[in-house]
């Protein structure tokens, strides 16, 4: 949407949300989209330390560092509204979501480098796709279609899964997401009723606040869900009681 200052990186050649431009500063154009993205940064960071300091596989360190990088992608999407930081939004998003679905298909995967080898290959025929030939709603229509793969297995976790705190982490995924759908479909398809507000509730920056939870909460998960299949004895335990993260023991041998 139009706002008062002027650009320091030029004409607007992205997509839009519902928040105006350059109200608080020339090199941010979407203020508040740019900065409900540190959330995000900081819970993947905290995910990460996690990983590292329990040595959990590094699938799940590189999963944490990836929802960094979305993060920062989409800062940079929000803040400049250049058509090829958005593609260095929505690119990450799809990579992201070929690591949710290693992550969770690979332990029932018997040929173990096909997997793999074919989401990299995949990742970077999208990535050179998606450069040249610039997908509108063709991109959102994948990205949902991947999103919905991963549904089923995450549910097949969930009801083998015993510890009520675990299923808990599964269920605040499931709000969030549901939250933050409704928040982003609001900033995208009532725009103009909102514009005419007194106050505008910034849709779509609540989205990204809630899906730096939603992420949070299924990256946990499914840390837990993997120390189980190793067993490693893992509890979700909650920092300052409220906080939650997966503390596991692995045997000596380990």
């Amino acid at each position: 949407m139009e706002g008062g200052l002027s650009s320091f990186w030029g004409p607007v050649t992205a997509a839009e949300w519902c928040e105006k431009n350059y109200v608080y500063s020339s090199y941010i154009g979407e203020f508040f989209n740019t900065i409900s993205n540190v959330p995000c940064i900081l819970l993947a960071l905290i995910g990460l330390i996690n990983a590292l300091r329990q040595r959990f596989e590094k699938r799940f360190s590189v999963l944490h560092v990836s929802n960094m990088i979305l993060a920062i992608g989409s800062m940079l999407y929000h803040a400049t509204l250049q058509h090829m930081q958005q593609q260095g939004d929505e690119t990450p998003m799809v990579w992201e979501m070929l690591l949710y679905f290693y992550i969770l298909y690979s332990p029932d995967w018997h040929y173990r480098s096909t997997m793999p080898t074919f989401l990299f290959l995949y990742g970077v025929g999208f990535a050179m796709a998606h450069a040249l030939l610039r997908f509108g709603i063709g991109f959102k229509v994948h990205y949902v279609i991947l999103c919905l793969l991963c549904i089923p297995r995450m549910y097949k976790y969930y009801i083998y899964t015993e510890d009520a705190s675990a299923k808990r982490l599964a269920k605040l995924y499931v709000a969030t997401l549901f939250l933050g759908s409704i928040c982003w479909l609001a900033d995208r398809l009532f725009c103009k009723e909102i514009s005419g507000w007194y106050f505008n509730p910034q849709g779509h920056a609540l989205w990204h606040v809630l899906m730096g939870f939603n992420s949070y909460f299924a990256n946990t998960f499914l840390m837990f869900c993997r120390a189980q299949q190793r067993e490693w004895d893992p509890k979700v335990v909650h920092f300052l009681g409220f906080f939650p993260y997966v503390k596991i023991q692995k045997p000596k041998s380990q």
